[in-house]
Formats: structure tokens, C-alpha cells, sequence
């Protein structure tokens, strides 16, 4: 094939979301979104290893001839191991099998099985042959052999010599963007916006060489934005989340970004941290999350005895764990230069209690860098605003900026494109928020940079309206000039009252 003829063949981007999507009809009304995302994106993963298996199947044998062994050896040793039996097309010949359902989940067990290194694991969570979620034998081999033919399309060629494997990563990124608008509430689980990741990534500003992790990681969506920002390949990515189906989502969100050497974790963070490293928790440059917003029953029972010495500022309270994310972040953040950034409710800005107690030990300690508060509505799962805290271990003695004492105070609450169904931050309004975090300077009616005396004056209360005043002055209103406006406009009405009566006595309705 010519470069001409390959350009030709070559799919949009916006071509690859549409078809994909367009797949979802098969278990809509049928299925819950938080549940038949995970089906259609392991047939999207399914479907790009195995095109992807041919295409690198092709160019090696075309190299070393009939030699099938080393062909092979090759394959497993740069790519992945696909055996036989179970790949896509394997399985479409198979799509009226009464047991298609059993013949799927034994191809994902085949690959998790020769690419243990890789995928180990990270099909455990999905059944395509569970009752309770796809329906009884019959309904369910039909809604399987409809995804089956959705994905068997001549358009959903994914073959890397056709599509870039930066579309099929920004499709499963797609994907997952619009499940998490069909999944509501349940959206907040395995999804931050992307807007909101990106605005996050550029203000932790990773750089070359930093070990990134998300502790809190649901798909994964956020620690690749985060990687976007660095300048170079040289990173490692590190994540946990406690829901089996949302490590799966990351793992394989990995694979398709070619991050699949990252480590991700399937466990509870918070009582079970598994990132460790000499018995010790792992250390990271750059910690960010979107951890569920003030989650109950956290493991605060045990908090106190936790054997990494997590809460020693003290124990949240047992029904908001914000603080327990927040605590266990800046624990695992390098010593005098690791950077933190993380999404919370307003409500960890100024609720008192044990969580006063905390926030005050991390002021008084420099460790907050910056509060900046962003317009309502920008989740699909909640319509409350929300905050970013930035806190900058660099601040502490021994760090670069140990001379930095002032917290940055940021209001981007009205400055926001509105939409009916979610608000979303605009390319300028991410500009303002990046240029005046960087510069760290007073804006009117927008930002202040304000010195830990007033924050400790405040008792330690970081409710921005408290530091960033933006009361608009109302218009003077003249009463003399309205009074008048009033006794001209009921001349007027008197008028056309009248004009009204005569109207109506012409057409015989008024006698």
C-alpha cells in the first residue's frame, strides 16, 4: 500500500467516537451505565489488540518469512501475546453459540493468562455471562451477538496502520466521558471531567523524571492528564482504587496509552495502602486525586492505629473522610519537594471539629500553597462547586520555597460557560486560573494573596469569600426619575385600556 493510499484509509477521530458509541444501543434501558460501560470498553480493548495483533503479526512476517517461532517470539517480547482461539474474530465466528457468553470470558482468560505481566487480573471483574446484568440465555446471546456485529464494522478497523493509537486512546477517554454523563451520581466513582483534570494537571506542573500517583485513581483519566504535562517520556505512574471495576478500567485505559508499565493497585486506600516500598509507603513527586467527596464509614475505627502513622494530625470524623485523602496524600508526597493537588467539597474549607484541628496543623505547618474555588455544576455527579487545595511540601524548612508563607486564594466561580445540563470551565477561563496561580498575585474581585496572620485571624477558616471580596456595588437608583417612569407608564396603560374597550364594543363583545 502506497503512503497515499494508507493516508486515504486513515479514520477520524470523531469517526472512531461516533461508531463506538452508536454500539452502547445494544444495552441501553436494558443495562445501568455504571455497569454496561465496562462491557463495551473490554470489546473496544478486545477489538484494538486483536487488529493490532494482525497488523504487527503482518509487518514481522514479512520480515522473517515463514519462521512462525520467531515471529511469535517477537510478538510477546515488543507487543503482547494474543492466543489462539482468542481474538475477536475468533469470537464474531462464534456470535450464535448458545454459550457466547462462556466463550467470551474464556478468550479474556486467555489473555490475562499469557500476558500476566501486563493484564493479569484485569478482566476478574466482568461475567459476559452473568443473568443479573445482561438477562436470561436468550436475551443475553442476543445482546451479545449485537455488540459482537457493532464492533465487526468495516469502519471499526482498528488496525495501528489505519488508526492512530492516540484515537483509540481518546476514545476509551470519550467513552468513559459519556457514561459518566449517562451514570449521574455513580459518575464521580470512576470519572473527573476532563477540563477539571487538565486545570489540575498544569497547576501540580509535573516534570521530567517524577514518579506521579493518583491513590483515589477510578479509570485512570487524571494520572494521564497529568502525564500529558510532563515534557518528556521519562515518568512512572502509580494508582489504587478500591473498585474492582474501575481498576480494570484503568488498566486497560493504560495499555491503550502504551503506559502499561504503570503500577496500579486493586484495594482500599485508605485501610489497605498497597503502594510500598522497603515496608514503608511508597514516596511520589506529584500526588493528585478526586477521592469520593466526604465518604462515610471510611475505616476511622482503626485510624488511630494506623501502622503507617498516616492521621497523626489527627483522626477525621467518621462520616467525612476528606481529610483521611488529604492526610494520606501529603504523607506519601516527597519530603521538601513533593506537590499535592486534590478536589474537595467546600465544606473542608471551613467545617470545624477534628477537621479544623487538621486544617490548622497544615497551615501552621506552610504546607498549603493555594485554595481556588470553581463554578457549580461541573460534575455529572454533583451540582455543588467544588475547590482545589494545592499544598507544596517544598514550603518546608529545608525545601526550595521555604520563604513562602502566603496561601493563594482564588474565586473562579463566575467565570464559566454555562449549559443546562453541566457547566464547563472555558479555554480562557483555565488561562486566568494557570496565569494568576503562577504570577501568586492579588487580582480584584478574582484572587488574594493572603499571609498566614489574617488565615490564623480568620481561626484558620479558608471560606474564600472571607479573603476575595467580589460584592459588585449596586447601581444608584434615582426615585425621583423611577417615580415618574411609574406615572408615565400608567398614562400609557390607561390608553391602551381604553383603545382596548372601544376594540372590543366594534367586534360586539363589549356592549
Amino acid at each position: 500500500m502506497t503512503n497515499a493510499t494508507a493516508e486515504k484509509t486513515k479514520v477520524t477521530q470523531e469517526q472512531i467516537n461516533s461508531i463506538a458509541w452508536a454500539a452502547c444501543d445494544t444495552f441501553r434501558g436494558v443495562v445501568d451505565p455504571s455497569e454496561y460501560k465496562n462491557y463495551i470498553l473490554v470489546f473496544l480493548f478486545l477489538k484494538y489488540i486483536s487488529d493490532s495483533w494482525k497488523d504487527h503479526y503482518a509487518e514481522y512476517k514479512m520480515q522473517y518469512g515463514d519462521d512462525e517461532d520467531r515471529i511469535l517470539r517477537k510478538l510477546e517480547r515488543e507487543r503482547f501475546v494474543l492466543p489462539k482461539g482468542a481474538s475477536f474474530d475468533d469470537i464474531y465466528s462464534q456470535r450464535d453459540a448458545d454459550n457466547i457468553g462462556e466463550i467470551i470470558n474464556i478468550a479474556l482468560d486467555a489473555i490475562e493468562e499469557a500476558n500476566k505481566a501486563k493484564l493479569d487480573g484485569v478482566f476478574r471483574n466482568i461475567d459476559f455471562n452473568s443473568e443479573s446484568n445482561l438477562g436470561k440465555t436468550k436475551d443475553r446471546n442476543r445482546r451479545l451477538k449485537n455488540l459482537i456485529d457493532d464492533f465487526a464494522r468495516p469502519e471499526l478497523d482498528l488496525r495501528p496502520s489505519r488508526v492512530d493509537q492516540d484515537i483509540i486512546g481518546n476514545t476509551y477517554i470519550y467513552l468513559i466521558e459519556r457514561f459518566a454523563s449517562d451514570a449521574g451520581k455513580k459518575a464521580g466513582e470512576f470519572f473527573t471531567p476532563v477540563q477539571i483534570s487538565r486545570l489540575l494537571a498544569k497547576l501540580v506542573e509535573p516534570k521530567a523524571g517524577d514518579r506521579i500517583c493518583d491513590p483515589a485513581c477510578g479509570s485512570g483519566s487524571l494520572l494521564l492528564r497529568v502525564a500529558e504535562e510532563v515534557p518528556s517520556k521519562d515518568f512512572a505512574l502509580y494508582g489504587q482504587d478500591s473498585n474492582g471495576g474501575n481498576w480494570t478500567l484503568a488498566r486497560m485505559n493504560m495499555f491503550l496509552h502504551g503506559k502499561d508499565s504503570s503500577r496500579l493497585e486493586w484495594g482500599d486506600t485508605l485501610n489497605n495502602p498497597l503502594l510500598i516500598e522497603n515496608d514503608k509507603l511508597m514516596k511520589f513527586n506529584i500526588v493528585v486525586a478526586n477521592p469520593p467527596f466526604s465518604l462515610d464509614k471510611w475505616g476511622a475505627e482503626d485510624a488511630a492505629n494506623d501502622s503507617f502513622k498516616r492521621f497523626w494530625r489527627g483522626v477525621p470524623p467518621k462520616s467525612k473522610g476528606d481529610y483521611a485523602f488529604i492526610s494520606h496524600m501529603i504523607e506519601t508526597a516527597l519530603a521538601r519537594e513533593g506537590k499535592v493537588g486534590v478536589i474537595v467539597p467546600h465544606g473542608v474549607l471551613f467545617r470545624g471539629g477534628a477537621e479544623g484541628k487538621i486544617r490548622q496543623s497544615l497551615i501552621e505547618d506552610n504546607l498549603l500553597d493555594a485554595v481556588i474555588g470553581l463554578p457549580s455544576n461541573l460534575f455529572p455527579s454533583t451540582s455543588i462547586p467544588v475547590a482545589i487545595l494545592i499544598f507544596d511540601r517544598s514550603r518546608e524548612k529545608g525545601g526550595v520555597n521555604e520563604a513562602r508563607k502566603e496561601v493563594l486564594f482564588i474565586d473562579a466561580s463566575k467565570e464559566f460557560q454555562s449549559n443546562k445540563a453541566q457547566n464547563l470551565l472555558r479555554e480562557e477561563d483555565e488561562k486566568k486560573i494557570i496565569q494568576v496561580f503562577k504570577e501568586r498575585k492579588t487580582v480584584d474581585k478574582y484572587s488574594y494573596l493572603a499571609k498566614l496572620d489574617e488565615i490564623k485571624e480568620n481561626d484558620f477558616n479558608l471560606n474564600i469569600p472571607r479573603y476575595v471580596d467580589t460584592f459588585e456595588e449596586e447601581e444608584e437608583i434615582n426615585i425621583v426619575e423611577v417615580q415618574k417612569e411609574i406615572e408615565k407608564l400608567e398614562t400609557e396603560l390607561v390608553e391602551v385600556r381604553s383603545k382596548m374597550d372601544c376594540y372590543l364594543k366594534e367586534l360586539g363583545i363589549l356592549e
